[in-house]
C-alpha cells in the first residue's frame, strides 16, 4: 500500500473521532463513558503517530 492510500484511509479513520466526541456528550452513557474516553485517547495517539510518520499529511489537527 502506498503512502497516499494510507493517508486516504487515515482521513476516514480520523473523521470517526467526531462521532466519539458526540457520543461522549450523551448524558446517559453510564460506564461506557470509560470506553469512549479510552477510544479517544488511543485515537489521539494514533493521529499523533501518523503525523510523525507522515509529516506532510494534509489531515486536520485535533
Amino acid at each position: 500500500m502506498d503512502a497516499q492510500a494510507l493517508r486516504e484511509r487515515f482521513v476516514l479513520i480520523e473523521s470517526k473521532r467526531e462521532t466519539l466526541l458526540r457520543l461522549l456528550e450523551q448524558p446517559d452513557l453510564g460506564t461506557l463513558r470509560i470506553d469512549v474516553n479510552q477510544a479517544l485517547e488511543e485515537m489521539d495517539d494514533l493521529i499523533e503517530e501518523f503525523q510523525k510518520t507522515f509529516p506532510n499529511s494534509d489531515s486536520p489537527q485535533n
